[in-house]
């Protein structure tokens, strides 16, 4: 069940720990897709509630398999005072090109026509496949309140593509691969959404800061040593449940266990990630 009780401390944990003033509510990390409609409402509701004066911005994710769902989210999120909300592309029927997948966001955006839309691509989850470049073309005329991308794809190809041709439009891509910041902030990625900032969020901020000094040699530094615990933890077997587990031993704050079919990470799994971990000296020497 969720626990709304421990999330006036996670807001403050992030903005006093972690230096991190944004949040992304309900997507993967979150296992939004697997909270019913009331769940999602309330944790919405919550984390407005609490990061009121706190966080800087609360884009809250309403995609769902089903439309009017999504519609109604979306009229939620609005009604509450959301930043923002962002929509994956439906992944049981999938849209099958640029056109039908335009036509589902739409139906959604308009259901908040004051609130900034974010398109949320994750194919290696959804299987929808259309690339980002193409999305891209014509869809403010479709979607007026469309203001940019939650990319969380290893193509940075697409992104570059993106990025080159809509550079007056003034779209934000927010990176969600964490180990590839970098490479993306390189091309002109211009924000981060991820899971891994809920815990080194100080770290990647300072590496955020070295890039645009730019020290470049100290930013490859701060991405190297996050790559070097995500790549031993995925080795371990690393996913939302893993992340719980690293959150709660970093944070003190129970994150509690996941939902099925997702399962507990093993007590090894914790000892090994708490150690590798702790053995990572890090360039401002914590």
């Amino acid at each position: 069940q969720i626990n709304l009780s421990v999330i006036r401390q996670y807001v403050d944990y992030l903005v006093g720990e972690q230096n991190v003033k944004n949040v992304f509510l309900n997507g993967t990390t979150g296992e939004g897709l697997s909270l019913n409609i009331q769940e999602r409402k309330q944790l919405a509701e919550e984390w407005i509630c609490q990061g009121k004066d706190k966080l800087d911005h609360v884009i809250i994710h309403v995609g769902a398999l089903s439309l009017p769902e999504s519609q109604e989210l979306a009229r939620h999120a609005a009604a509450i005072g959301a930043s923002g909300i962002a929509v994956i592309a439906p992944f049981f029927f999938k849209p099958a090109n640029k056109d039908e997948l335009i036509a589902f966001l739409q139906k959604i955006a308009s259901e908040a026509p004051a609130v900034p839309f974010y398109y949320y691509h994750i194919p290696s989850l959804t299987g929808v496949k259309i690339r980002v470049e193409e999305l891209l073309d014509g869809i403010k005329e479709q979607i007026p309140t469309f203001q940019g991308v939650k990319f969380s794809d290893t193509d940075l190809l697409d992104l570059a593509q993106c990025i080159n041709k809509n550079d007056r439009e003034q779209f934000a891509f927010l990176y969600g691969v964490d180990e590839q910041l970098l490479s993306a902030l390189a091309i002109g990625a211009n924000g981060a959404v991820g899971s891994t900032y809920n815990y080194l969020g100080r770290k990647t901020n300072l590496m955020l800061q070295a890039f645009a000094k730019p020290d470049l040699a100290l930013a490859r530094k701060y991405q190297f040593l996050t790559g070097e615990f995500l790549n031993f933890v995925i080795k371990l077997g690393f996913g939302v449940a893993q992340t719980k587990a690293v959150m709660t031993f970093v944070s003190g704050i129970p994150m509690g266990p996941p939902r099925l079919p997702l399962v507990d990470a093993s007590e090894e799994f914790i000892i090994k990630a708490k150690a590798k971990l702790d053995s990572i000296v890090w360039p401002d020497g914590n």
